[in-house]
């Protein structure tokens, strides 16, 4: 049985993966429609003689083709898109980890990224280390250091106040001494 899923998810996974090349290769077509009329080749007229390497006469054909040009096009722009939306994602990695952790400080990193954005790239590393900072470590971490401090403190106190009294019992004894 488990077998069989195994099977069926992985062609799931195979026609979800062919569906999404099918539709992104259909809006690039329809793209390359619509955007042919802004194609027009300007040099179809020039001698290829000139020219030391030359491609063929088919080569040649798709290339002065106005549909392949917006094809191009169209495929230059899905690709500004796609590099705009990484870019995005890039900037917003410091939210998704605050959401992801559940941390407290969701708004507080949202409204660094968006300082970050518009303001200065120094907020951005601000909301980034606040994101991905374990703040329960950090607080257990003072806490000891406090409590380490206080307690060697207080240690040194009474070491100091035990170092105090000794030279005075020294002190008194050797007044003892002196009179008897």
């Amino acid at each position: 049985m488990n077998v069989l899923k195994s099977i069926f998810r992985v062609i799931f996974i195979i026609c979800k993966v062919l569906l999404k090349f099918m539709s992104f290769m259909a809006v690039m077509i329809a793209g390359a429609y619509l955007l042919a009329p802004m194609g027009t080749i300007n040099s179809k007229d020039i001698d290829l003689t000139q020219f030391s390497n030359t491609p063929n006469d088919a080569m040649m054909m798709i290339f002065n083709s106005e549909y392949f040009s917006g094809y191009l096009f169209s495929v230059t722009i899905a690709l500004a898109l796609f590099v705009a939306y990484l870019l995005w994602d890039l900037h917003e990695v410091a939210v998704h980890k605050a959401e992801e952790k559940k941390s407290s400080h969701i708004q507080l990193v949202f409204a660094l990224s968006l300082c970050g954005l518009f303001v200065h790239k120094a907020w951005w590393v601000l909301a980034i280390i606040i994101a991905f900072a374990n703040w329960e470590q950090l607080g257990k971490s003072l806490s000891n250091i406090i409590r380490n401090s206080r307690f060697e403190k207080e240690r040194q106190d009474v070491v100091d106040n035990a170092d105090n009294a000794a030279p005075a019992l020294n002190q008194s004894e050797t007044k003892v001494e002196v009179k008897s």
